[in-house]
């Protein structure tokens, strides 16, 4: 049994989106971040960078006592792994498929991210960073708009990825992002490839279920926009 704590943000909808096509067994454990139930002790033994998602599996392949895994990419990496599932098994195909993951991790979504914030949640406009990270996610959309090119069904050819998992849920809000997927036509067939596989549609209708009407009010914005050194002593 997988233990997924999960709120309903792009990392936690990449675990979702990889259980669901899996079909490995799990159970959801909502953590409330706009409610600070990030910062419970013993939410933070499995995850002490007080983010989600994190996992705890009761059947680690070793067969030893539970593992516990943080950070949405290793956890994509682990259940890879685990299941053998959804990550090239050959040298060349698993070195891609990890590159495009870290490339999402350490690109599209920590820049899309910084988007979302000055573009929707920064208490006043700030022209300057709006325009850089507006651009910036663009640049992104354009890298995996070329990449697929030359009939890529997806990001690491004819098979489906934890690499196009990890990419997928930060383009869903490109509206908000203020980009237009009609200027990327690569990347908008890809997208609407993976928003009709049945595995996806069942990973949104959950995370509609747990958290029907997303709310950013001023308490919530306090909680994840306020934390600084003191929020991890």
């Amino acid at each position: 049994m997988i233990h997924l704590h999960y709120w309903t943000t792009p990392n936690g909808h990449k675990i979702t989106m990889f259980l669901e096509e899996a079909g490995l067994e799990y159970r959801v454990v909502p953590v409330n971040i706009g409610k600070g139930e990030q910062f419970r002790p013993e939410f933070l033994r499995i995850s002490p960078n007080n983010r989600i998602p994190a996992i705890v599996d009761d059947a680690p392949a070793d067969g030893g006592e539970p593992v516990s895994a943080f950070e949405s990419g290793a956890i994509l990496l682990y259940l890879a792994d685990k299941s053998r599932r959804f990550i090239p098994q050959d040298l060349r195909g698993r070195n891609q498929a990890l590159q495009w993951l870290f490339w999402q991790v350490g690109g599209l979504g920590p820049m899309a991210g910084q988007n979302h914030h000055f573009v929707q949640y920064a208490p006043e406009p700030v022209p300057y960073a709006i325009e850089r990270y507006v651009k910036e996610t663009a640049r992104l959309y354009g890298v995996l708009n070329r990449h697929l090119g030359d009939g890529r069904e997806f990001i690491c050819g004819e098979e489906y990825s934890i690499a196009d998992m990890a990419c997928y849920p930060w383009i869903v809000p490109h509206e908000k992002q203020r980009q237009k997927l009609e200027e990327f036509p690569r990347l908008a067939a890809w997208f609407e490839r993976i928003r009709q596989r049945p595995a996806t549609l069942r990973a949104y209708a959950l995370a509609d279920a747990i958290n029907p009407q997303p709310v950013m009010d001023e308490a919530a914005s306090k909680v994840l926009f306020g934390q600084d050194a003191s929020s991890v002593r």
